[in-house]
């Protein structure tokens, strides 16, 4: 038996408790023991056992006390010092009654000599040993005193007043002491597993008391009636006034009745929730609770115990809101954007061909709209546009649909009631709307639309053709002069013919090395240096003059010449920057079919071997809308770029598809704003965090993240202090440059070490964008 002196407080502590447990059996074992010690004196009449008999009762009530004075005066679970003392009597009262028993059963065998006597004298006194057993067992000295002060004075009496078989008897009484001590330390071990598994046991149920309590999520556990067993207090909170009173007892599908009952729940979403307790299986659901409340349920189950674990994801769904509508919806006019616009005509279309009919698509156009963002600023031009959008939808048909398709462009649709009649007076109605003076910052502005429009049945109709002929109707408003509406007409397929003609130039433009760069910078702003440029390409015809980007790039999609012009691009733009101060990067836009080619990395590689460009030099610019397609094989072409080392920027931000799929399935480095995000943050503090929001996501990304479109000192101050924007690129820092005007703004700044700022550039000469 291990020495009390090696346990640890505790089981020390719990030990000598145990010495002093039940005072009742104490007193029936006695009580025993008195009157077996007088029906032997009564039946020997021997005047010794009589006095014995007195002895033991004293003895008993001495024991008695001290066990009532020990839990008056407990001591506590951490008190080694008390428990000692209180060993210590126990040691002497045990000891002194151990002696009595032996007395008893010496003067039984020596002088009283009556075998009833000696019988009940040793069987009691062996039955006392065997109680030592069971209550002194953890002190192994109170156990080893007992056991030596009942067993010699027996030993003593068998070899003294016997024969060869006392003698023998009396041998046998040290086995049977060994015994005695191996079941003492037995019960001993028993009792301290006993103290362990309850200490343990206390611990681990305040630590998952502590867990439940501090968690952030609520969870609940039912058994297999449903019934909840177990909720944390977050659980409780989650159903704050739609379920009230104690959980635990009733069935949770009660707890979602409640609910119901007080339309705080949608039935079907808790018939939904139900079923998957039900089935077992387990999954995730979105309960939608009163208010804006959401919370994302998680069911899972092991044997017949199921949990629910309660996580707020307002916050999450609002975000996925936001990211939502601005895949769909245009940023600044909250109008469709052109994919959604696109989506809802084309499910109308679809409908029409069951239900023939006849539509309007109508494209209208601001006149001179580029005049107000070059003398203005991009600021008074996004008002006009929020302006304008709202001054159409004010007039415009209520059966007719509008949309945003970019710039200055809207698109108008309708699919009832439609005749060349009502078609003009709805246009006329939106010019006449828009021929109202515009007051943006103080300055009147007046501006005019033209519009263009077709009117044809649906009957074999795609949108794209509705487009063409529209845009064609458009352009030929434009070309009589500001303000104007026109109807498609037949004759107008020359226009057809000319487009037809620019992409035939297009070919020899490209071949005879007639396009050109410019370049716009990328600003640290950190540092407000130069960090990189982007490379935008030019085209000046020799008859018509500068063609704008959008309409021979979307010419050149159209006719599979984007490819070349992003080879050209590449090689053009690699071959300029290699010229510049390191570490300064070039950017360079590629398309949906460059991604969806098996070109585009060769064309990469020739450009840098050819320039001798490092690749982390070099960075590729994508959008959204260039994804969609073969999404599979854009994300592997890239992510091979990407380990080589050149940079992906995810252009357009916010434009287009946005989506969080894309930020975690591409390789991107970079992360650029839309200018859109810009529109109001000087006033309005929403659009000020959602941008700061978006910023942070790219940030914890990992991305580099750009703004685009900055123009004024106060944008840029609010951008560098609420947002974790890392590069600005926008008309406060100047108009794209060519590229030898370019490289000597860098060079310059590169020697001198001056700051970007508005005043390094002197304002140029406005081109086409």
């Amino acid at each position: 038996m291990p020495n009390s002196r090696s346990l640890p407080t505790l089981d020390y502590v719990s030990i000598v408790a145990s010495l002093y447990k039940d005072k009742r059996a104490m007193l029936v074992g006695m009580g025993a023991t008195v009157i077996a010690v007088m029906l032997a004196a009564v039946k020997t009449g021997a005047p010794v056992l009589f006095a014995l008999a007195v002895v033991f009762v004293v003895s008993t009530g001495f024991r008695y006390f001290n066990v009532l004075s020990f839990e008056r005066n407990r001591p506590a679970a951490d008190d080694r010092e008390a428990a000692q003392y209180w060993e210590k009597r126990q040691m002497v009262h045990s000891t002194w009654t151990a002696v009595l028993y032996g007395m008893w059963c010496f003067v039984t065998l020596i002088f009283v000599r009556d075998p009833f006597a000696e019988l009940v004298a040793i069987s009691v006194s062996v039955a006392a040993m065997i109680g030592v057993c069971t209550r002194t067992f953890g002190i192994g000295r109170i156990v080893t005193a007992q056991m030596i002060g009942i067993s010699t004075p027996i030993a003593l009496g068998l070899v003294l007043g016997g024969d060869i078989f006392h003698m023998t008897l009396a041998t046998l009484l040290v086995p049977l002491i060994v015994s005695f001590r191996f079941l003492a330390a037995d019960v001993r071990d028993m009792l301290l597993t006993a103290v362990h598994e309850r200490v343990a046991s206390d611990r681990l149920a305040e630590q998952l008391d502590t867990a439940l309590e501090t968690m952030q999520h609520g969870l609940c556990m039912l058994d297999e009636n449903g019934v909840i067993a177990l909720a944390n207090v977050q659980s409780r909170q989650t159903f704050a006034g739609v379920a009230e009173g104690s959980w635990v007892g009733r069935t949770f599908a009660d707890l979602l009745d409640e609910a119901i009952a007080r339309r705080a729940l949608p039935r079907q979403t808790a018939e939904r929730l139900n079923r998957m307790i039900a089935s077992r299986a387990g999954g995730k659901i979105v309960m939608k609770l009163s208010g804006d409340y959401h919370c994302e349920v998680t069911v899972s189950s092991r044997g017949n115990r199921t949990v629910l674990l309660f996580e707020n994801v307002t916050a999450r769904i609002r975000a996925q809101e936001r990211i939502n509508f601005m895949a769909r919806y245009d940023g600044l006019t909250g109008l469709p954007n052109r994919a959604h616009f696109a989506e809802l005509v084309d499910v109308d279309l679809a409908s029409r061909q069951r239900t023939p009919g006849t539509v309007l698509l109508a494209i209208l156009d601001l006149d001179d709209f580029k005049h107000v963002n070059d003398t203005l600023g991009h600021l008074a031009g996004d008002a006009v546009l929020t302006e304008v959008a709202l001054r159409i939808q004010t007039v415009m048909n209520r059966q007719s649909r509008i949309g945003r398709f970019g710039g200055d462009e809207f698109v108008l649709y309708r699919s009832e009631a439609v005749d060349e009649a009502s078609a003009r007076a709805e246009a006329a109605a939106i010019i006449k709307a828009l021929s109202r003076p515009f007051v943006v910052n103080g300055e009147r502005l007046d501006m005019r639309a033209s519009i263009g429009f077709v009117v044809r049945a649906a009957d074999g109709l795609a949108l794209d053709d509705l487009i063409s002929r529209a845009d064609l109707a458009l352009y030929n408003a434009k070309a009589q002069g500001k303000g104007r509406i026109q109807t498609f007409e037949d004759s107008m397929d020359a226009d057809y013919r000319y487009r037809q003609r620019l992409k035939a130039d297009l070919a020899d433009a490209i071949a005879q090395n007639q396009l050109s760069l410019v370049y716009q910078p990328q600003i640290d702003l950190s540092t407000r240096r130069i960090a990189g440029c982007e490379a935008l390409a030019r085209w000046t015809h020799p008859e018509l003059g500068p063609i704008r980007p959008d309409i021979f790039i979307g010419l050149a999609e159209e006719v599979g010449l984007v490819s070349a012009i992003t080879r050209w691009v590449l090689r053009t733009a690699a071959d300029e920057c290699a010229q510049w101060v390191e570490p300064v990067t070039v950017s360079v836009n590629v398309s949906g079919r460059d991604l969806r080619g098996e070109g585009l990395r060769r064309d990469i590689e020739d450009a840098l071997a050819s320039s001798g460009l490092e690749p982390s030099r070099l960075e590729i610019e994508v959008t959204e809308t260039a994804l969609i397609e073969e999404r599979s094989v854009a994300a592997s072409r890239l992510k091979a770029l990407a380990e080589r080392g050149i940079g992906i920027a995810l252009d357009d931000f916010g434009t287009g598809y946005s989506s969080l799929s894309y930020l975690n399935e591409m390789p991107f480095s970079k992360l650029k704003i839309d200018r859109s995000f810009l529109a109001d943050i000087e006033t309005n503090p929403r659009s000020l965090g959602l941008m700061a929001n978006v910023a942070r996501l790219g940030r914890d990304l990992e991305l580099v993240v750009t703004a685009e479109g900055v123009e004024t000192e106060e944008q840029l101050a609010l951008i560098a202090r609420h947002t974790e924007v890392d590069q600005i690129q926008g008309f406060l820092f100047g108009l794209p440059l060519p590229a030898a005007e370019i490289r000597e703004l860098i060079e310059k700044m590169s020697k001198t070490g001056a700051p970007m700022s508005g005043q390094n550039w002197k304002k140029p000469v406005l081109v086409a964008r």
